[in-house]
Parts: C-alpha cells; structure tokens; sequence
C-alpha cells in the first residue's frame, strides 16, 4: 500500500476484505485467449524509443498532473459527510425488520476515490452495499461473459425469497433495486446530515443503471450539486476458488504481479449488481440479468500496482502509474465535454481498461519511473489509439467481451474518438485540462483557510455587471434631471 493512502486522514473507512485462501492452480489458457493476448500486446504497446517528447510538452504535461491531485481539506470535509451517511445507514438496515435480508449488509468501498486516482475534487463516490447469498446459486451465461442470471440451487425460506420471481429460484435484479430505492428513501427520512443546510436527495432511477444515485445538496444557498453518491447492491457470491467459466482464469498479471497473487485475486467473492442488459425485445432472463463486479479487485490492483512489493513506499521508489491514469482520466473528460454527443458512449472505463493492459505489459517498475512521466502517459494514450483503431478493446477480464464492438460503442462514435485523439496528439493535448467548474466542495468546507480565489474569468464577469450597474445608475439619474427640468419649464410657462 501506498505511503499515501497511509497518510491521508479523514478517508473514508474501507471494508475488510476476508483473507484470501488457496486454490488450486487453473489449467493452460485457451489458445484463443493467448492469441488475444498476443494481439493486445502488439496493438498496445509503443515502442520507447519512439516517444520524443518536446520541452513543452514535457511542461505542460507535468503541470496538468500537479493540478489534478485533490486538496486534502477537500478530503477531510468530503469524508467527514459520506462517513456520517455510512454508519447511519447501516445501523438502520441492522436495525430495521422492515427488510431482513439487509440486516447482515455491508459496505464494499470501490472508484477512483478509494484507488486514489480521483482528480480534481472528492465530489465522487461509489459504494456497493455488499449482501451475501445465504444459499448455493448457480449463474448462468447470459451475454458475453459479464451478464448473468442468478438461480439459487433449492428452495429456501430465508429472507432473500422477497426477491425471487415467480419460479421461487431466479433472482429478481428489478426487484432489488426498487426495494434499495424504497429503503434509502425510509432511510432519509429520519437522517440529518452533520453540515447544516444540507440534505441528500434521491435522483431519478435511471433504467440501466444498477446504483442509487444520491445528491448532496445545500437548497438555501445554491441547487447545484456538491457530493454524488452511487450507492450500489450486490449480491456476494463465494468463489470458492472459481470464478465464472469466462473468467475462470483470472486476470493475466503473472509477469506483473505473479501468480500468487493471481490466485489470491481469484479466492475472492464474485460480486453480481443489478445491471439490466441494453436492448429492445429483452428476453425474461434479460430483464432480469446481473452484471459482475471486478470493482473491488481493480481497486487491488491499482493500490498495489507495482512489480516489486516496495513500489511507491517511499520516495526513492515512486512510480508514475497513478499519474498516467489520472491524467488519461482528465483528457477522457474533456473530450467528453467538448463533444457530448459525439461521444457519449465514451467513459472513464474505456481509459481504465487500457490503462490495466499496458500495466500487465509493460510490467516492469523502472518502466514507470517518475521522470518518464510525459512519455509514459503518451505511450498510454497510444495504447488506447491503437485500440481504438483496432475497433477492439478486449475487457481486463473477461478477454472475449470487446469493449469497442460496434454493439456497444457504435463505429460512428468510434471513428470521432479515433479523430478526436489524432487532433489532441497533435495539437498538444489542449484539452487535457478541461475548464473546471467553481470548486463548490472548497465553498462549502468549514476550515476557516479553506478560502476560494474568484477565477479572473468570473472577476471579469462581476466587474462586468458591476458597470452595468453604475451606467444604469448614471442614467436614471439623467433621467431624473432632464425630467425635472421639463417639469419646472412647464410651469414657469404656465404662469406666464
């Protein structure tokens, strides 16, 4: 782990992770699989010498990396609040006998926040309320190895027969999240948030989406958006050494971070989110379909990433893994918000995804060293061009679902993307830092030095209105004048 993530106070409490137990040894990989690998590979990976990076580049680079790391006051005040509504929202399903089946849950801290690569603002949190299967399940293959339907193996009369569909076996994802949706809105009911004037609200269900959406929000001063919560059910299956047979094999990191941990990362539970598959003329099982999780091993990965067990636990030792994706992450966003429509199917995954692949070949630490910063980020933004191109984007783990697949990521979108990424190479990267919106977090902070400076833009606006004002003001009052004037004059000739 990270000096850093030791470090930082007021983050937010994670969940323990059970200790890992041993497991036997997967056989060989499909050939098809060692092939894609292979073609990964090649369409991935740059070649080092053929990076050159200009100074200005190598200085805009490194500045727009130093702007994407989060104040630590932010962080204080931001965990103080998610904190509060944790703990408060497990002692009342514990409590509650309004649904039993969630009296045993509880939370599974996953995203960029708790892989501390979360830029710009801790405005961001995605949190799976994690709630275990009291019986065996069997799962059954719906579409490309990450969509499921979950049956339990015998009937049972445990709580979990709320959410079974009529057959008394298949597990009813709508069911589970409409039920989260009424809980959370019981929960808030009777829950006060510590920051007075704030509240949390509920947003609208959005139909394939598998989390609770929730807004921190200060209705007296403002209605924008300070704290987004995704709150996320999922339902805890043991692995028991064997994932699903699509990823039976675990993800490839046995050069990068070698087999053992392979097989630790493999004894860990599979997780299932209530994630309705995309499409018209749905099928019944596909109304009903579960996505897995890998949301929890990501977060593995990324906070132990490095090829020797030191990596980042000084400064003798630091890497520049975690700037790249940060970096990746920010020019992902710009694009997103100069071309939202364009591309609106892109998202930070797609990065996050290169982003594993090009950590799983190019394994080595001296490879990331800190002052190859600009060229590794550039060899990373390569890797995704390459996919791109290649119209295939293989996911980390589950090798045979392409992310770039025109089912998926339509190729009109996917040929802007490409467009997209050739104009920013070569132009300099000037969206790498999109215009950041007023850091509201910074406002609502109660540190008293937790002051915000008005950006010129914005002071050029206010001195703006002020002399709108002053000019209105000015001619009111010749107005004013002139029609006093009129007034006497009239009576003057009035009374003569």
């Amino acid at each position: 782990m990270d000096r850093e993530d030791r470090d930082v106070q007021g983050s937010l409490t994670e969940a323990k992770q059970r200790k890992p137990s041993p497991a036997q040894l997967p056989p060989a990989r499909p050939r098809q699989k060692a092939q894609q690998q292979r073609a990964a590979e090649e369409e991935s990976q740059v070649s080092e010498e053929s990076i050159s990076v200009s100074p200005e580049l190598t200085s805009w680079i490194k500045l727009n990396a130093k702007d994407l790391k989060i104040r630590m006051t932010d962080c204080r005040w931001a965990a103080e609040v998610v904190n509060d509504f944790q703990d408060n929202l497990l002692k009342f399903l514990r409590s509650s006998n309004d649904q039993p089946f969630f009296q045993s849950a509880d939370f599974l801290n996953a995203g960029s926040y708790f892989e501390k690569v979360k830029i710009r603002s801790p405005d961001e949190f995605d949190m799976m309320l994690k709630l275990q299967v009291p019986s065996r399940v069997n799962v059954t293959n719906l579409h490309g190895g990450l969509f499921y339907r979950i049956d339990l193996s015998r009937p049972t009369r445990s709580p979990i027969q709320a959410f079974l569909l009529e057959n008394e076996r298949t597990v009813s994802s709508s069911k589970f999240l409409s039920e989260m949706y009424r809980v959370v809105r019981k929960f808030l009911k009777t829950y006060k948030v510590p920051e007075e004037g704030c509240c949390w609200e509920v947003n609208r269900k959005r139909i394939h989406s598998p989390a609770v959406t929730l807004s921190l929000c200060r209705p007296e001063i403002s209605s924008d958006e300070l704290i987004s919560v995704d709150l996320v059910p999922a339902l805890e299956v043991q692995s028991q050494g064997c994932w699903p047979l699509p990823e039976c094999h675990g993800p490839d990191v046995d050069k990068w971070l070698g087999r053992k941990v392979r097989l630790e990362i493999k004894s860990l539970p599979c997780y299932f989110i209530p994630k309705r598959l995309k499409g018209r003329n749905l099928s019944e099982d596909a109304k009903e379909s579960w996505r897995i999780s890998f949301s929890h091993v990501e977060k593995k990965i990324i906070r132990s990433h490095g090829n020797k067990k030191t990596c980042c636990e000084s400064k003798a030792t630091k890497c520049c893994r975690k700037p790249c994706l940060m970096l990746l992450k920010s020019l992902i966003e710009g694009l997103k918000q100069r071309f939202p429509n364009e591309l609106d199917h892109l998202c930070s995954y797609h990065g996050k995804t290169a982003f594993l692949h090009t950590l799983s070949i190019r394994f080595d630490d001296s490879m990331w060293a800190c002052q190859q910063l600009p060229a590794c980020f550039l060899n990373l933004l390569g890797a995704l061009q390459c996919y791109a191109c290649k119209g295939f984007l293989p996911h980390f783990f589950v090798p045979d679902y392409n992310l770039f697949s025109a089912a998926v990521f339509p190729k009109k979108a996917l040929s802007f993307l490409i467009n997209a990424l050739e104009e920013q190479r070569r132009e300099g990267l000037p969206l790498l830092k999109p215009p950041a919106p007023l850091p509201l977090l910074r406002l609502m902070s109660p540190s008293g030095d937790d002051t915000s400076e008005i950006s010129s833009d914005q002071s050029s606006i206010l001195t703006a209105v002020c002399s709108l004002d002053t000019a209105f003001v000015n001619t009111l009052v010749l107005v004013f004048a002139v029609a006093v004037v009129c007034i006497l004059f009239c009576m003057q000739v009035i009374g003569n």
